[in-house]
């Protein structure tokens, strides 16, 4: 069981822990209280980072007519044109990273700008 958090008596202020006189003080009007055996705090601050996110494209659907063409070398079957789009992968302050699809076989590669 989790000890509760102590406020001081006078000013409430949070109590917190000196270890080298082993007492619970205030900061801000030093009230000492003695800490006993069992008691400790702790002030833990967990940050989760979020998952990334990764996106792929459906070419099921046949909407490849929609995007534009461009020269890029297919690095699986060596066709020099593809479709291409670009998204935000990263945080708002990095670039962009493009994304290819052959037109000829439909391999999709990324390039980080």
């Amino acid at each position: 069981m989790k000890p509760a958090l102590e406020f001081c008596p006078s000013c409430k202020c949070v109590l917190l822990e000196d270890r080298k006189k082993k007492v619970l003080l205030c900061r801000k009007c030093g009230f000492q209280k003695p800490l006993g055996s069992s008691e400790s705090q702790r002030f833990v601050e967990s940050i989760e980072k979020p998952r990334e996110t990764v996106i792929v494209k459906d070419t099921t659907k046949g909407d490849d007519r929609t995007l534009p063409i461009t020269k890029a070398e297919c690095p699986k079957c060596g066709n020099t044109k593809a479709y291409y789009w670009m998204m935000q992968t990263r945080s708002a302050d990095e670039a962009s990273t493009r994304f290819y699809q052959c037109t000829k076989c439909k391999h999709t590669w990324r390039e980080y700008e």
